[in-house]
């Protein structure tokens, strides 16, 4: 038995699979990152997750052959990397699991642990890949510093895309009366009072914003559409990035593949992506998804036993 975890920033995923692929179980929990809730309350409900999801299926810690745990942020700061390392101990034996960032969760599913890159854009974005037992990633920087082609930074450049509508300085097109209506804005600049404004979450008001952005494009307007293009430009370019570092021979026409609620998002993002990574060079075969970052975490934790995947598996 086998088992993964994908911790993300707003929930968190279970599943245990068997050596004959059959998924056994699957649930779903709150997030466990500890950025948000520090570590006592982040391993508590790791653990709590962990528990519930064993018990749906009549197993116990002792059943699991492995596990893998997918954590947010996990090689992001040195400084915790060996506290999270511990979060799973109380109940696993630390030489039967492994702790890693949560992107690792996404590439074994896409691609189900085989070579290749896996690029993840949902509230922030990044690329990973593993070639010939080499591994790589690009991006991830957060959405300060980075996360080009994220939901959030959709959010970011629309919203200056309306400010921009708002003083002359761009032309206004549909973005700035579908901005003005659903966030039901007396004057252009109450918008800042709902980023800014006191007890308000930015970041709810931004994952809020993105979709505004991909109706305007899909609306016509040409400017918001330029978003989505820029965007899939920058997460090819993560692409580029880890091929290089993979040191993939350019003969060698390397699978990619996508995940993130940005890529299924009415499919602006995932077309201009598709369509940008069929004209670099060198050569790119783009794969859907095969499984989802749960399944992933378990099959990687069988993966990192190894034990053959099969085919028929």
């Amino acid at each position: 038995m086998f088992f993964g975890v994908d911790g993300g920033g707003t929930k968190t995923s279970y599943a245990v699979i068997g050596a004959d692929g059959l998924v056994r179980v699957r649930h779903v929990g709150p997030s466990v990152s500890h950025l948000a809730q520090g570590f006592a309350r982040a391993t508590d409900v790791l653990l709590d997750g962990i528990v519930t999801t064993l018990q749906k299926a009549t197993l116990t810690p002792a059943d699991l052959t492995f596990a893998f745990l997918g954590l947010p942020a996990y090689g992001e700061d040195s400084a915790t990397t060996a506290q999270m390392d511990l979060m799973p101990a109380r109940l696993f034996d630390i030489p039967r699991y492994r702790c890693g960032n949560d992107m690792l969760c996404s590439w074994a599913g896409s691609l189900a642990c085989a070579d290749g890159i896996s690029v993840i854009a949902g509230t922030g974005s990044m690329a990973y890949g593993e070639y010939a037992g080499r591994t790589a990633r690009s991006g991830g920087w957060g959405e300060i510093i980075g996360d080009e082609g994220s939901a959030y930074w959709i959010a970011r450049e629309g919203m200056n895309l309306f400010s921009r509508m708002c003083d002359g300085r761009a032309p206004r097109g549909p973005l700035y009366e579908l901005v003005r209506t659903r966030l039901a804005l007396a004057v252009d600049l109450d918008l800042c009072a709902q980023v800014y404004g006191e007890g308000v979450s930015a970041r709810r008001a931004f994952a809020g914003f993105a979709p505004l952005v991909h109706e305007a494009a899909q609306a016509g307007d040409a400017q918001a559409a330029d978003i989505f293009r820029h965007g899939a430009d920058e997460l090819v370019q993560c692409v580029r990035a880890v091929r290089r570092l993979l040191q993939v021979p350019e003969d060698i026409v390397l699978p990619v593949s996508s995940t993130g609620g940005v890529f299924q998002n009415g499919g602006l993002m995932l077309e201009a992506f598709r369509t940008q990574l069929t004209n670099v060079h060198p050569p790119f075969d783009y794969r859907e998804p095969q499984y989802q970052p749960d399944i992933g975490a378990a099959l990687y934790a069988a993966h990192l036993t190894g034990l053959r995947l099969t085919p028929r598996v």
